[in-house]
C-alpha cells in the first residue's frame, strides 16, 4: 500500500511529524486503459488490476476525476509516436491530490488539493506526477474545464503567443484551420485576445460552434462524404484568404490538420509569414523542399508543447494567463462529450472520426 499524507505547514522539519499524523492508504491496483500492443482504438484495453503507481521523491499521487482525450494519444496508441509497451494512455488529467512526498509537502502541496497536470499515463484512477508539473485549480473553475485547459489550452497558448516568433503583430491576419474542434477553438479566442485578425475554417456541421468564437471571417467547408471531416477542396481557401486580406495573405497560419492543408497553408501566407504545423489530423505532412518557402521568404515550424513549458516558471505563466481569462469570461470552453473510462475505445473512435465540437474527456471513477 502507498502511504499518503497532508502537510499544512511548509518547514521541512515538520514533515515527518505530520506524516505520522496524517497517514492514509491507496489501493495496490487500479483501473486503467492500457496499450499492450499498438493498433486501432480497440488496442485500448481497460484493466481493473493494473498496479497503482508508487510515490517517489518529489512526486504526488493524483486521484483522477477526468482525463483528456487528445490526438497525440491516438498517435501513441497507433505507434506513430513510438513508446515502450505496455503503457497507460493519455497525458492530461485533473483531480485531487491523494498522496504527497516529503519534497512536495515542503512546497505546500496537500492531500485534497484540486489540481490539473500533464504527464504520461492519465487514463487511470491514479497518476504519479512530479510536483513541478502540478497546477492548482482555482475555485470557480470546474474540474472538467481545468482538465481541458492542460494540453489543448496550453497548446493554443503557445501557438498564439510564442511559436510564431513575433512574426505577426496586432491587427495582422492569422489563419487557423479547424476552429470547430478542440484546440483551435481555444486558439481562435486567444488570437483575438492578443489583437490579431482571425480567419477560421470549419465544417458545416461545426459552424454553430465556430460562429461563437469571434473570428473576423469564417470559411465554412462541406464535409467529406460519410464523415465529419472538412473537405478542404470544397472551397478555394487561398482565394478567399487573399480576398479578405486585400491580397496580402496571413502573417501566421496555425495548422493542426496536416496532409490535407499543407499546400493551402503555405499558399495563404503573407510575405515573411510563418507556417505553424502542429498536428496530423488528416495524416502527417509529407516532406517538402525548403525551397518552396522562397516565394514569400516564408518560415515554417513544427512545434510541440513540451518545448514551450520547459520549466515551472513558463508553465505557470501560461496556465495563470489561461485561468485568468477563464475567470474573467474572456475564454469560453466547450466540453463536447464525456465518456466513462470503460468506453476507452469509443472515446478514441469519436475523436478520430472528427465528430468533436470541443473537448472530449474520460470520466474516471
Amino acid at each position: 500500500m502507498i502511504q499518503a499524507f497532508s502537510c499544512r505547514t511548509i518547514p521541512n522539519k515538520l514533515v515527518l511529524r505530520l506524516q505520522k499524523r496524517c497517514l492514509s492508504s491507496l489501493p495496490a491496483t487500479m483501473k486503467a486503459a492500457v496499450i499492450r500492443e499498438t493498433g486501432d482504438a480497440h488496442a485500448l484495453k481497460v484493466e481493473s488490476d493494473f498496479p497503482t503507481p508508487k510515490l517517489n521523491p518529489g512526486q504526488v499521487i493524483v486521484k483522477n476525476e477526468f482525463a483528456g482525450i487528445n490526438f497525440i494519444d491516438t498517435y501513441h496508441r497507433k505507434g506513430l509516436y513510438p513508446r515502450d509497451v505496455p503503457f497507460v494512455g493519455g497525458q492530461e488529467g485533473g483531480g485531487t491530490v491523494a498522496a504527497v512526498s516529503e519534497e512536495a509537502a515542503a512546497e505546500g502541496i496537500k492531500v485534497g488539493d484540486r489540481v490539473a497536470y500533464s504527464v504520461l499515463g492519465t487514463y487511470s484512477q491514479y497518476t504519479a506526477v512530479p510536483s513541478e508539473k502540478i497546477l492548482p485549480v482555482p475555485e470557480g473553475v470546474g474540474m472538467d474545464v481545468a482538465t481541458s485547459c492542460i494540453v489543448q489550452g496550453l497548446t493554443a497558448h503557445y501557438l498564439t503567443s510564442t511559436c510564431h516568433a513575433d512574426l505577426i503583430k496586432e491587427n495582422e491576419w492569422m489563419l487557423i484551420h479547424g476552429v470547430g474542434g478542440g484546440t483551435c477553438q481555444w486558439a481562435a479566442q486567444m488570437a483575438k485576445i492578443r489583437g490579431y485578425k482571425v480567419i477560421g475554417t470549419c465544417s458545416k456541421g461545426k459552424m454553430d460552434i465556430a460562429k461563437k468564437l469571434g473570428c473576423d471571417d469564417l470559411i465554412v467547408l462541406d464535409e467529406v462524404e460519410g464523415t465529419s471531416y472538412e473537405d478542404y477542396e470544397s472551397v478555394n481557401i487561398v482565394e478567399r484568404v487573399m480576398e479578405v486580406t486585400d491580397g496580402i495573405g496571413c502573417k501566421a497560419v496555425v495548422d493542426g490538420i496536416g496532409k490535407s492543408t499543407v499546400d493551402i497553408s503555405i499558399a495563404a501566407l503573407a510575405r515573411r509569414g510563418i507556417f505553424i504545423s502542429f498536428g496530423n489530423a488528416s495524416g502527417a505532412v509529407p516532406a517538402f523542399p525548403v525551397l518552396r518557402l522562397i516565394a514569400k521568404s516564408a518560415y515554417a515550424t513544427r512545434p510541440k508543447l513540451l518545448d514551450y513549458i520547459t520549466n515551472r516558471e513558463e508553465l505557470l505563466m501560461r496556465s495563470n494567463e489561461i485561468f485568468g481569462w477563464l475567470m474573467d469570461g474572456k475564454l469560453n470552453v466547450s466540453v463536447d462529450k464525456i465518456f466513462p473510462l470503460k468506453e476507452a475505445a469509443e472515446g478514441h473512435l469519436y475523436l478520430e472520426a472528427g465528430k468533436s465540437k470541443g473537448k472530449v474527456l474520460y470520466k474516471i471513477e
